[in-house]
């Protein structure tokens, strides 16, 4: 098995399409199906956000300054996505919006990966030595056991919720 960041990340990303292709086929399909694959969505989603957003990101925005923007957007790209997770978390899979929240995740995650794939890692693996991406992955790797499994509020939703609440 590689160590090497982006193909870590990659895999990741074949997985999540996957899941995704599955839900599309089971659209139609019961509740129940749908839910059980979208709990499988939400937490490849959530594990492999939390590794880039504490592991990659941060190391990649440190020793390649030339995709600062890149980054910035991909945090963003992953506000919208972790919002998305934690609405569809919360969501009984019969919701008449559940269908709906799910396509928008999917396509906006979509989106993210192509400009990752395309743009983003081509840019990485030219600037970073194949031991760093390497050591990169390890942590990655070394952090997987401990990332979250479920969506959480991000902080920006928790801050409005608590003024709800109050």
């Amino acid at each position: 098995m590689s160590t090497d960041a982006i193909v870590l990340l990659k895999e990741d990303h074949k997985e999540i399409r996957r899941l995704f292709k599955a839900f599309q086929e089971a659209e139609e399909g019961p509740a129940s199906k749908r839910g059980k694959i979208v709990e499988q969505i939400l937490e490849a989603l959530t594990v492999h956000t939390y590794l880039e957003n504490e592991v990659m990101y941060p190391e990649v925005r440190k020793l390649v300054p030339d995709v600062e923007d890149d980054i910035l957007e991909s945090y963003e790209e992953h506000h919208v996505a972790d919002v998305l997770c934690f609405e569809l978390f919360t969501m009984d899979a019969d919701d008449e919006r559940f269908n709906a929240k799910t396509t928008v995740l999917i396509e906006n995650v979509l989106h993210h990966v192509e400009e990752e794939e395309q743009e983003w890692f081509p840019k990485v693996r030219e600037a970073l030595g194949r031991n760093q991406l390497q050591e990169i992955g390890q942590r990655m790797l070394d952090l997987r056991p401990k990332a979250p499994k479920t969506p959480t509020a991000p902080k920006a939703l928790k801050k409005s919720l608590d003024a709800v609440v109050a």
